[in-house]
């Protein structure tokens, strides 16, 4: 590693939070606890069974909630990077969960929204949410039910944040993709961003791929990310 960059964009998928005890999603099968996707994470599945929908999000708001789950080594690993790190610095996240906050992340973007958050259909005003809810739940907003539906954005919908997420890998001298696939969106594109803009890439994950970032890692995230940032730290 040469020098040290001076903006880094990092961007994790649910590599980083299998470790934690995060289920995830299996692409291969079109499963996503043992659910196929276009009934849970579609607005046409919503739109068919809006009951199923709200409790398949209840059942995963309850696992992240429990005392069993918790930041690991690797989300710590990022946040003491970004206390310490003198350069600008972006965490961007696909995953849902909390995980990145709990452990001090703070420069972060849930680029597919958050299951700790709740949407007024009507208004779109956002709230939080630690219990279950349904079709039945009165909203906040409009005191009407049937209005609220998970704050997580699904399969054919647009991504949050893409504006700011595309500023900064313009601007980005690094970036990193953990625990994600970079062959497909939006790793792939990310890095495709980050690379027109000649912004050294690097990819940690925890089985080798076909990418073609420029440094790769292999391994369990929480032990390649902590003694990546580290290294980089002192670079």
């Amino acid at each position: 590693m040469t020098s040290r960059p001076r903006s880094i964009v990092v961007l994790t998928g649910a590599g980083i939070s299998a470790e934690s005890g995060i289920e995830t999603f299996r692409a291969s099968e079109g499963l996503w606890a043992n659910h196929h996707v276009e009934d849970v994470a579609t607005p046409q599945g919503f739109a068919r069974n809006p009951q199923l929908v709200y409790e398949f999000y209840n059942q995963r708001r309850r696992q992240l909630l429990t005392p069993e789950i918790s930041p690991n080594a690797a989300h710590a690993a990022l946040a003491k990077f970004e206390h310490e790190f003198d350069g600008e610095f972006l965490l961007v996240t696909q995953n849902v969960d909390n995980l990145h906050e709990r452990a001090s992340s703070q420069n972060l973007i849930h680029m597919h929204g958050e299951l700790l958050k709740m949407r007024c259909l009507n208004s779109n005003l956002i709230f939080d949410v630690n219990e279950d809810f349904d079709y039945d739940t009165r909203c906040r907003c409009c005191r009407s039910a049937g209005n609220l539906r998970p704050q997580v954005v699904w399969f054919g919908e647009m991504p949050l944040q893409m504006n700011r997420i595309n500023r900064a890998l313009e601007n980005c001298d690094m970036f990193i993709a953990i625990g994600t696939s970079g062959n497909v969106y939006p790793a792939s594109g990310f890095y495709r961003t980050a690379k027109i803009k000649k912004a050294s890439t690097v990819e940690l994950n925890l089985e080798q791929t076909d990418s073609s970032f420029d440094q790769r890692v292999y391994g369990p995230a929480t032990e390649s990310v902590p003694l990546f940032f580290e290294s980089l730290l002192h670079s």
